[in-house]
């Protein structure tokens, strides 16, 4: 009598949910990293940086939206410290 399921139907299904988990961060990193470019960038490009560093870590098969979610939340932090300058203020308006 098994109780538990075989080892390589759990690693099989372990792999499979970390890939999909990993690809969901790629595609968060980079709608927060666009989003981020709009409102909120000193909360979400950080937010996008993180996501999109994990999801590389873990293997995502989505790459090239993990790196532009990577950019998009540097480049939020490079529009806040550009406005900041600006207005000498730390937040921005139009």
């Amino acid at each position: 009598m098994q109780l538990t399921a075989p080892a390589t139907e759990t690693a099989t299904t372990t792999r499979r949910t970390g890939a999909r988990d990993a690809n969901g961060m790629a595609v968060a990193s980079f709608i927060l990293g666009l989003l981020g470019l709009l409102v909120l960038n000193l909360f979400l490009g950080p937010i996008a940086i993180a996501l999109a560093g994990a999801a590389l870590w873990r293997g995502t098969t989505r790459k090239g939206r993990a790196y532009l979610g990577l950019g998009l939340g540097v480049a939020d932090l490079v529009v806040l410290v550009t406005f900041m300058e600006m207005d000498n203020t730390v937040s921005w308006s139009f």
